[in-house]
């Protein structure tokens, strides 16, 4: 699944729907994450504005409160049981590779294998498996902190990117910017 829940404060808002070299953000983990696993969804507030992306479902997550562990809680419990590929919408250099090892990867004792870049945890490029769902679930019933520390408690197994930009995500206009120019550099490199 596809996080897109958030309010997008930092970007101006619709976070979906800005666009990145003329296709909106969203799009880059979509194809990532259904080239990897021939199946993705949105999770979303009823109010996220989302572009058109056909054959994409969109689950509908409470609308309170606004942490980004409501939507994993949510597409968890719909999940029947199976574990769940969670990515973030701002993430467009995630590889269909990176998610296909996280969402293949051995939890060990834990129930989840969460990405991690330079010792640092990237909770929202992860696969949560069942286990997770009750201590999560709790965690949403108390004061919520940063995801990262939320996450951290489920002791998970971890999952290290070599490649920096794979963990790069898009939060501001200075961040949209950024990401173009990365991939301009990237294709003038393939030339």
């Amino acid at each position: 699944m596809v996080v897109a829940g958030g309010p997008g404060h930092r970007i101006g808002g619709a976070k979906a729907v800005v666009e990145l070299n003329r296709r909106p953000l969203i799009t880059y983990p979509i194809d990532a994450v259904w080239r990897a696993l021939g199946n993705v969804a949105i999770v979303a507030k009823v109010d996220t504005q989302l572009p058109n992306v056909p054959g994409v479902a969109v689950w509908i997550e409470p609308d309170e409160p606004r942490h980004p562990l409501v939507g994993i809680v949510h597409a968890l419990g719909l999940a029947e049981g199976r574990p769940v590929l969670v990515c973030a919408a701002d993430m467009p250099f995630v590889t269909p590779q990176v998610i296909d090892r996280i969402a293949r990867a051995d939890p060990g004792h834990g129930c989840a294998v969460v990405a991690s870049g330079q010792g640092e945890l990237q909770p929202l490029l992860a696969c949560y498996h069942h286990g997770a769902l009750e201590p999560l679930t709790e965690l949403l019933s108390g004061s919520l902190g940063p995801m990262r520390d939320a996450v951290a408690a489920l002791s998970p197994a971890l999952y290290e990117i070599e490649d920096p930009d794979v963990l790069f995500n898009v939060n501001s206009p200075s961040d949209l910017l950024q990401a173009a120019a990365m991939i301009d550099r990237r294709r003038a490199r393939r030339r």
